[in-house]
């Protein structure tokens, strides 16, 4: 299931370090995530989706798409063509699409909701995701929301491993994105919540997958009997006009 490869045709689309080189391995740490349902909760707050068209932007292999119940209809967008079947074999009745940020292969005006999680909206010194959010106030419906699924640089012990990581200077290691956002006229809603693995060495993989051998290593040796962590995000909720 997890080796199909296919061709990538974004000039503009660059591989994501993590599930673009091992989605097997991501699938764990999607199942990582937020076990305790405290960021699926402000998600759900922050972007409804029943009875409404929910645009899923960076789907990736699709982890998240059959958790979209009650949704008039599922949409998630992937630019990482290798990822689309593994989308597209989710259970449900999602339509997967290839596209992108910038390239969304939906007509105006024609979704009610956009969440984006982890994927792109990573606003940082030398880097203006501009382009893409004027291509989703495209796609959303006037009133429409977006929610962006952001890292918290500031709180959690995942933040802690950002800053020590030059990996993550490309996705931000200061308050840059919040900022950003908030000249665009988001809210941004801060959630605590954490990983937490069934094994040890699902969370060494992982670890060793998001960062540094160096980084990783430092922090296992630090905490040898840890399963989790706790891993600060960022809602940022922007509004179409």
């Amino acid at each position: 299931m997890w080796g199909r490869i296919r061709v990538v045709d974004f000039e503009d689309f660059i591989r994501a370090g993590n599930q673009g080189v091992d989605p097997a391995l991501y699938e764990i740490e999607n199942a990582a995530i937020d076990r305790r349902g405290l960021l699926w909760a402000a998600l759900q707050r922050q972007g409804p989706w029943e009875g409404r068209v929910l645009l899923d932007l960076g789907c990736g292999s699709g982890f998240w798409l059959p958790r979209y119940e009650g949704a008039a209809e599922v949409i998630g967008v992937e630019p990482d063509a290798n990822l689309l079947d593994l989308a597209r074999a989710r259970p449900g009745r999602a339509r997967v699409l290839h596209g992108s940020a910038e390239h969304i292969p939906l007509a105006d005006d024609s979704v009610d909701v956009v969440h984006a999680r982890f994927a792109y909206f990573f606003p940082h010194h030398g880097f203006d995701p501009t382009p893409g959010l004027v291509e989703v106030g495209r796609v959303l419906k006037p009133g429409g929301r977006l929610v962006v699924i952001d890292n918290d640089t500031e709180e959690g012990e995942f933040a802690s491993l950002l800053k020590a990581s030059p990996w993550a200077a490309s996705q931000g290691q200061d308050t840059y994105a919040l900022h950003w956002w908030a000249d665009k006229g988001a809210r941004t809603t801060p959630v605590m919540s954490s990983w937490e693995f069934d094994t040890r060495a699902d969370l060494e993989a992982v670890l060793h997958l998001e960062f540094p051998q160096d980084v990783a290593d430092d922090w296992l040796h630090e905490h040898p009997d840890r399963t989790g962590l706790s891993y600060g995000n960022l809602l940022h909720t922007w509004t179409n006009a």
